[in-house]
């Protein structure tokens, strides 16, 4: 049986074919939900779905027609996506998942209906100025969480971190249920302050892409006794007066970043981590690197520490959303 995978997020579409649980083929566009809310249509993520499906079809060498199972999950789901379905609420596992799979037709994308996987919410039952910092929400990262459980057989609880451009932190019972999750910024703050503030010249314009473990630690030092406006200036002071290296500094300012993300995972009451609980950290090489040495140098955490393998990360959502799939009995030709 043939089925396909779309998951979709903020700047980049990615189609997947699947043929017995085995990935033949894959497409990717630099097109996602962003592209919707500049222009105030849906047409060029439609174009952009579709031709991936197509592409990836052609490259795999079958029929489009003969997909059966198209799956969609991440981004495309929100109110800027191509079909909205609203989050459900935390706890919920596969099953949860699974039992809120909604079918749609687009008839501008693929000739077969499409399985959307919905999004999980924190479960606040009303957002006001006493509850707000409890809320959170997640599209796609539930299902890679799934697909990593999936891949690894990891049993919870457990706390998962995915970096990005919004770092996400999960946490799972012990019946692989997600719980409840927290969001932050991160990524984006590093961005914003490596490219269009004062610092771009210390940092060379860019992230960090490896890691000087001693300045990475210094800086979230910095940041948790100064806060993370000084944290980030202090950079300057050491470009100008430190006799460092450009490393060293976006090292430094790295883990000034990443020590506020370790906070909120500690203080949010939107997550409740207990210590004890082994956290997963997964997503790029050098950020995999920082949250571990923060998270081992910060004595909160007395759990173990699994960076997952970068072969292990390939494909997550279209994993989990598969499994999803075949909890809801979509898929019972492909293999357990």
């Amino acid at each position: 049986m043939l089925a396909i995978t779309i998951d979709t997020g903020t700047t980049n579409t990615r189609a997947t074919i699947w043929q017995d649980g085995r990935v033949i083929s894959r497409s990717s566009a630099e097109v996602g939900v962003r592209d919707t809310a500049i222009t105030g249509n849906r047409q060029k993520l439609q174009v952009a779905v579709r031709d991936q499906i197509l592409k990836a079809a052609s490259i795999a060498g079958v029929d489009p027609s003969s997909i059966g199972v198209i799956l969609a999950s991440g981004m495309i789901t929100s109110n800027i996506g191509l079909f909205e379905v609203p989050h459900i609420p935390a706890p919920a596992g596969i099953h949860e998942l699974a039992a809120a799979l909604v079918q749609n037709r687009i008839a501008e994308v693929a000739s077969r209906p499409i399985w959307f996987v919905p999004g999980i919410k924190n479960s606040v039952p009303m957002v006001n100025l006493e509850t707000y910092e409890s809320m959170d929400i997640m599209r796609g990262e539930e299902v890679e969480a799934f697909g990593l459980v999936e891949r690894t057989n990891l049993q919870g609880p457990a706390t998962f971190i995915f970096p990005g451009s919004h770092s996400k932190f999960i946490t799972m019972d012990v019946n692989n249920r997600i719980t409840a999750c927290v969001t932050t910024l991160a990524g984006e703050l590093l961005s914003v302050i490596t490219g269009n503030t004062i610092l771009a010249s210390a940092v060379d314009n860019s992230f960090a892409h490896e890691l000087d473990e001693t300045m990475l630690l210094e800086g979230a030092h910095c940041c948790a006794h100064v806060g993370l406006g000084r944290a980030c200036f202090s950079v300057r002071i050491l470009e100008q007066f430190g006799h460092t290296t450009t490393k060293q500094r976006a090292s430094f300012l790295l883990g000034a970043v990443l020590e506020q993300d370790v906070f909120a995972l500690k203080q949010s009451s939107a997550i409740r981590v207990r210590p004890e609980m082994p956290v997963v950290i997964t997503g790029k090489k050098v950020m995999k690197e920082a949250f571990a040495a923060l998270i081992k140098d910060d004595a909160f955490f007395r759990g173990e520490i699994v960076v997952v393998d970068d072969e292990l990360t390939c494909d997550l959502a279209g994993l989990g959303a598969m499994a999803v799939a075949r909890e809801r009995g979509l898929m019972s030709e492909l293999p357990e």
